[in-house]
């Protein structure tokens, strides 16, 4: 494929502008609609100039999706596209920002010696399923125009810092499709081609696949169409304690599932898109933000309808949260990423053009987080840890939640926990909210029967405090089907 350099910078361009606009406009709606979608009759204002200033300056916070992209982008901006896993991973680890979820835990994991890829794993994870890289994916594509499966080995350096299986896989999908933007202008050819990167036997390739038959099936009502997906797909986090049992849903499946939605049903439409990505609700910031990148991608920023770009065009020199770079440091970086990616890749640059060497789909690896689990029960503790806590239950896996709280937030508590009187863990929970551990104890390969769990608090002090709120138990799924057949 030959384009121009003028058109590359412009959809490069297009898909930072669209992710900015998207998390603008669904920012206030973030996850206050959970397991229900956003009324029709709920008004989402949109000001234009007056929102996306003011809330690039007054909550420069809302846009982690741009500056966690960023610190990546920053990487490869000093080190060269090639960057190490390592290099990557510890830029992540040692930021400023606040991370929850699959994020935070693969930063409490980094800072005390468990590395990538391990750190997202998983095993050694308990969000590794949530949405974290996919909201983080978007340079990946952005940096490989047309080159898919570069951008794919580019998320696999990348994603697996914090997510594993699905989790991996919706940062492998949103960067495939922002590749394919830049040479495709068909946005159900974009969704469809795309969902080619990821196993056909995965959940994840299911979900999405049933996303496309849904919009075939009710094409001109998206909200009946989120009714049937919600049905099937609406319960499927399993790792995340905070989700399991609860209408919270940060599992990168259903969010991913939303934001095609927000392309399919969007039409082309740029503002009708960001609206039907925003109102699936849950993540209601992020979803619109990759739908709208991967769309601004497309059509590119000289493309993008009046009312949106030029309010965003007097907000382009404001300098992200945490970082030294603005949306117009976005678009030089990333287009300089893209011609060493071109070239690197088999194509050529010239002084007016590129020629793209255009990559066919391919899968990536199979991967699955939590094999044959399912969420149980949740116990109630609600005990702080001053007197030994025990309980017991039956299960193959368990989270145990809680948190520390302390004056001194250089305080780390170490909390023994025992299993069946034998495992014997010495865990450290430090009282700063920057690297605190987000669960007291998790282990998903414990063997399906009764268990025994005893909590002790090993070096208590004066105005600090270790609470312990719940336990998220996991059973076979065999075990649990079979249950219920008996029980019939």
């Amino acid at each position: 494929v030959t384009m121009s350099r003028e058109v590359l910078l412009d959809k490069i361009k297009g898909g930072w502008a669209g992710q900015v606009l998207g998390c603008t406009y669904g920012g206030p709606t973030e996850f206050k609609w959970r397991s229900e979608m956003i009324p029709a009759d709920h008004h989402i204002p949109w000001s234009g100039v007056e929102q996306v200033t003011g809330m690039m300056k007054s909550w420069p916070t809302l846009y982690d999706d741009i500056y966690m992209d960023l610190t990546f982008v920053g990487v490869f901006d000093r080190l060269g596209i090639d960057a190490p896993q390592d290099s990557l991973a510890n830029a992540f680890a040692y930021e400023g920002y606040h991370l929850w979820h699959a994020n935070q835990a693969a930063r409490y994991n980094l800072l005390n010696g468990i590395k990538a890829p391990d750190s997202g794993h998983w095993r050694n994870n308990p969000h590794a399923d949530d949405i974290d890289y996919q909201i983080e994916a978007d340079y990946a594509g952005i940096m490989s125009p047309g080159m898919v499966n570069a951008a794919s080995e580019i998320s696999d350096r990348v994603g697996h810092i914090m997510n594993y299986g699905d989790g991996w896989y919706g940062g492998v999908y949103m960067g495939a499709m922002y590749s394919l933007a830049f040479v495709h202008d068909d946005i159900e050819f974009i969704v469809c081609e795309a969902l080619k990167t990821i196993p056909k036997r995965s959940k994840f390739h299911r979900c999405m696949a049933d996303v496309i038959d849904i919009y075939h099936t009710y094409p001109n009502d998206w909200r009946k169409g989120w009714q049937v997906l919600e049905e099937k797909w609406g319960t499927s986090d399993v790792g995340c304690s905070e989700g399991a049992l609860a209408p919270l849903n940060i599992d990168a499946l259903i969010n991913s599932a939303y934001v095609i939605f927000g392309l399919l049903y969007g039409e082309g439409d740029f503002g009708k898109t960001i609206d039907i990505a925003t109102r699936c609700g849950q993540d209601s910031d992020c979803n619109p933000a990759s739908a709208a990148g991967i769309l601004g991608t497309a059509i590119g920023y000289s493309n993008i309808p009046e009312e949106w770009i030029e309010p965003l065009k007097i907000a382009e020199d404001i300098k992200f949260a945490y970082t030294n770079s603005s949306l117009k440091d976005c678009y030089r970086m990333s287009y300089d990423h893209a011609l060493k990616m071109i070239c690197k890749e088999g194509g050529k640059e010239s002084k007016k053009a590129v020629k793209i060497n255009r990559q066919s789909p391919e899968a990536v690896r199979y991967e699955e987080s939590f094999p044959d689990l399912a969420v149980a029960g949740r116990v109630d503790i609600g005990k702080d840890l001053s007197q030994e806590i025990a309980f017991k239950n039956f299960f193959a896996g368990v989270v145990i939640n809680g948190n520390v709280s302390s004056a001194d937030k250089n305080y780390v508590a170490r909390i023994e926990v025992t299993v069946d009187g034998q495992q014997r863990q010495i865990v450290e929970m430090p009282a700063d909210f920057t690297t605190r551990k987000l669960e007291i104890y998790y282990n998903f390969e414990l063997k399906n029967t009764m268990h025994e769990i005893k909590l002790r608090w090993l070096n208590p002090q004066d105005g600090a405090k270790v609470n312990v709120s719940n336990a998220i138990c996991y059973a076979k799924r065999i075990a649990m089907s079979q249950g219920a057949t008996e029980s019939k």
